[in-house]
């Protein structure tokens, strides 16, 4: 993972590459994923993101678009 962007709970965050452990609710809204220089983009209906060791956990209640 190289950058991740998320519509939080109270709102936007991104992370980047060696980010500190970090787990937070999200909302309703745009999540955004670039890996290996591929972007990986969904529209989510809330949930939670856990971001561990250049690892991105997405956790939606569920896909809207995607």
């Amino acid at each position: 993972m190289s950058s991740a962007t998320f519509t939080g709970a109270e709102g936007e965050l991104q992370v980047l590459s060696n980010h500190a452990p970090m787990i937070s609710a999200l909302g309703k809204g745009r999540v955004s994923i670039t890996a290996s220089g591929k972007v990986e983009n969904l529209i989510i209906d809330g949930g939670g993101v856990e971001v561990l060791n250049n690892n991105v956990i997405v956790l939606a209640e569920s896909v809207i678009e995607g």
